[in-house]
């Protein structure tokens, strides 16, 4: 199942640094997600992109998973000649990620 089915995403950026944070739509989906959904993750579905750390905060009270990602925006918006040098739509490409499909696993848990 694809990321964007339990959860939606806000983005931002600071020079060469992109934050996504994902934010389940029910709070009971928080701990699957922050199981699923790690900084190993998300550096490997970005690894075209991010040259640096990624490193994952948690906010359970907000059922929010909030991603920083050093090196990601090729410089920065002032230094990259990429078209998207903001990285807004680095939220909209997170959300594609593959999760092991929710119902399939409560089943084998069985």
């Amino acid at each position: 199942m694809k990321l964007r089915e339990l959860a939606h995403a806000r983005a931002g950026d600071k020079g060469n640094v992109s934050n996504l944070a994902i934010f389940a739509y029910e709070i009971g989906d928080y701990a699957y997600l922050a199981e699923h959904v790690t900084a190993e993750r998300v550096k490997a579905h970005f690894a075209d992109i991010v040259g640096g750390d990624v490193v994952r905060y948690e906010l359970p009270n907000l059922a929010c998973l909030n991603f920083v990602m050093h090196e990601a925006l090729g410089g920065g918006v002032t230094r990259s000649l990429s078209l998207d040098a903001h990285g807004k739509a680095l939220s909209s490409a997170l959300l594609e990620m593959e999760i092991p499909d929710k119902q399939s696993e409560r089943k084998t848990a069985r």
